[in-house]
């Protein structure tokens, strides 16, 4: 046999089954392309050079990673599709003479074809398109845009090594399988495995029983640090509940609908659901991961838009004011009112030198610990040392703040009796009518208030956190001052909060800040040889709002750009699923349909049936994962929370903008299918 014949016959086998392999080609294409750009990216000396570019290049490195493992994972399913549809192929060379060497050799030729294109296809546009990418994120960053092209050298060659490494293992699997099967099994593969499966209610059973498991975790849990935690478990349990819902429940329910007489004997039904029945053990198990993909895109998608929409507002809940100023005590002593008087006159000299004085001041005090609470009873001992034993959904940050500074900041009136506090809860409800610090101080909870000024220490905490506005702060600070923490040090330590905007751009504002912080540090250390207090150990932090916020914004403007980009990637995946699903079981149709027609069954009648199986299949999957999207929709909100997060209506908005979109796309895609499943049984399309 001439050499030159393998390769014109892995050519002809791939045109005559285009409708096949093009899409296989293009999906390839993209994996390759999409995993160029985001290693291109990670490793870009310009990108990287812009303030906050080296926080995004470490995301990046993450998403080429995933996206490297997806594609290996993706790309060996949907090879089995094709592998499915060849194998009828190679068996009928095999009768004719031709042995498995011959037809590894052909096989060998469609991989290193089929390689060469998308390697070449896919680096080109990766390089075409890595120019975008790098200005979506000088853009995200707000950084000047450089037009010039490049092309990274160590990108192309990890982009060429892993997806080289990919073919090889599907061509070795491709091998193993003909290697494997007799030429009997090769023409019949495309019948195997049609006997019909039993419907398992006790399988069903379980899927139902750690779906409403999942879910009840889902909308129930209220700790955003729980929700962390729970977040992982919930997905598997919805995986599994998933998979086994999709497999033995569909086949239950197409057992049903064969029982009901009305709906099964009718046209457009009966052959669907015959159909559908045969093979829904494995029809089951692609629709369950089409349903998980897609409500890995939804979730994804809308959590990382939502971040980036409202990074502004997490931004500010970070750095309330223009300049955040925090003097600690390491000590529950009071911070003498002197020596703040000292400190702020620092700030007010410094800002006298730019004609400025600070604006919507934010001037107040509090002693922050950390608490496990039981029934009101908060441990201050044993929680700081962060056990993993311990329950952490009973964990507190606590802040004692003066009630004269609330009346102050939130023009109110208040009173208080002793014993008594207000109380404020961030991230979650505190529950109990009383709370007790240490083993003597209890104070009865007169109001739970609804709102109070940001603060950045809280907005910084996965912890939830307690405001506690008490009336006589300094008695009370003087109570706790022999209560100590894990490590044995007092429990609690008081800050001094100062906060103010300034009328002047933000880069006049980082200007100021970069002089308020020299001048803060040497005024420490010229108060610590003064020794004015004689107790006790002052410090300093300051933060400015305009120069945090490009690293803010590469934190979520990664997380965003990574969203988009992974969401693609997954919606691709499903769409190829889907395509795949319709064709294959199509051409295996085709045969029914045809004796169907013999036996009167109109073209009209044939439409209709399609529409029938392909809605059903389709649409089974978008449902189930709005479902699962809707019980979400709680735990992903308490996880935005962690974030600094707190629009409700941006995160509905966004959830239910997401979903509608994605169901648009999908309805394109039903039409797309169910007109080729149509083209193939109808004998249109071979």
């Amino acid at each position: 046999m001439k050499h030159n014949i393998y390769p014109k016959l892995a050519w002809t086998g791939i045109k005559k089954n285009k409708r096949l392999y093009l899409p296989y080609i293009l999906t390839c294409i993209g994996m390759v392309m999409m995993f160029y750009i985001v290693s291109f990216l990670s490793v870009n000396e310009y990108l990287g050079s812009c303030k906050g570019g080296k926080e995004i290049q470490q995301m990046l490195v993450l998403g080429s990673g995933v996206i490297g493992v997806f594609a290996t994972i993706f790309l060996f399913y949907t090879n089995s599709f094709l592998m499915r549809r060849r194998k009828k192929e190679f068996g009928l060379y095999n009768i004719l003479g031709m042995g498995k060497w011959n037809i590894a050799r052909v096989l060998l030729w469609e991989g290193v074809m089929i390689a060469v294109i998308s390697l070449a296809a896919g680096l080109f546009g990766g390089i075409l398109f890595s120019k975008i990418g790098e200005l979506c994120m000088v853009n995200i960053l707000e950084a000047e845009a450089v037009f010039s092209m490049s092309v990274e050298k160590s990108s192309v060659v990890t982009t060429m090594i892993l997806f080289s490494v990919i073919f090889a293992l599907i061509l070795l699997n491709g091998l193993r399988q003909l290697h494997g099967a007799n030429p009997i099994e090769l023409l019949h593969s495309e019948n195997t495995g049609e006997k019909p499966p039993r419907g398992n209610w006790l399988f069903a059973l379980c899927g139902i029983v750690l779906l409403c498991g999942a879910y009840y975790l889902a909308v129930t849990i209220e700790n955003p640090l729980a929700a962390m935690i729970i977040f992982f478990i919930a997905v598997v349990m919805v995986i599994i509940a998933t998979y086994l819902l999709f497999v033995s429940g569909s086949v239950t329910i197409c057992r049903g609908l064969q029982k009901n007489k009305k709906y099964y004997y009718k046209t457009n039904h009966f052959v669907s659901v015959s159909s559908m029945v045969y093979r829904m053990k494995r029809n089951g198990a692609g629709l369950a991961s089409i349903c998980i993909l897609c409500t890995m895109v939804l979730v994804m998608v809308s959590s990382t838009v939502c971040l980036y929409i409202g990074k502004e507002d997490s931004l500010r809940s970070r750095y309330p004011r223009d300049i955040n100023i925090t003097v600690r005590r390491g000590s529950a002593e009071k911070l003498e009112d002197g020596n703040l008087a000292k400190r702020r006159a620092v700030v007010d000299d410094e800002l006298a030198k730019y004609n400025l004085v600070p604006e919507n001041i934010l001037n107040y005090r509090i002693a922050a610990a950390v608490g496990l609470d039981s029934d009101g009873k908060m441990d201050l001992s044993s929680s700081s040392g962060y056990d993993f034993n311990e329950d952490y959904t009973n964990v507190w940050q606590i802040y004692l703040v003066p009630l004269e500074d609330y009346n102050r900041l939130m023009g109110e009136k208040e009173t208080l009796e002793p014993g008594e506090a207000f109380i404020y809860a961030t991230k979650n409800k505190y529950r109990s009518d009383k709370i007790q610090l240490g083993s003597s101080v209890v104070f009865e909870i007169k109001k739970v208030l609804k709102d109070f000024v940001d603060n950045e220490e809280d907005s910084m905490q996965i912890l939830p956190s307690i405001f506690l506005f008490v009336p006589n702060y300094e008695e009370v600070l003087k109570q706790l001052s022999g209560v100590a923490d894990y490590y044995g040090n007092q429990a609690f330590s008081e800050r001094w909060m100062y906060a103010f905007d300034l009328s002047c751009t933000e880069e006049k504002q980082i200007e100021i800040y970069e002089s308020l912080k020299s001048c803060l540090s040497k005024a420490e250390e010229e108060f610590r040889k003064e020794n004015l207090s004689g107790k006790g150990i002052y410090t300093f932090s300051i933060e400015s709002f305009a120069s945090e916020r490009t690293g803010f914004y590469a934190l979520y403007g990664g997380l965003f750009f990574l969203g988009v980009l992974l969401g693609i990637v997954f919606v691709f995946a499903a769409v190829l699923i889907m395509y795949y699903k319709q064709v294959s079981e199509g051409y295996e149709d085709q045969a029914r349909f045809e004796i169907m027609q013999n036996v009167g069954m109109t073209k009209a009648e044939i439409k209709k049936s399609v529409s029938s199986q392909v809605l059903t299949v389709f649409f089974l999957p978008l449902l189930a994962a709005g479902m699962h999207l809707g019980f979400a929709f709680p735990l992903v909100r308490k996880l935005l929370l962690l974030f600094g997060l707190v629009n409700l209506k941006l995160i509905i908005l966004v959830t239910l903008s997401c979903f509608l979109v994605f169901a648009l796309m999908y309805i394109l895609v039903y039409r797309t299918t169910s007109r080729a499943y149509y083209t193939i049984v109808s004998g249109m399309g071979n």
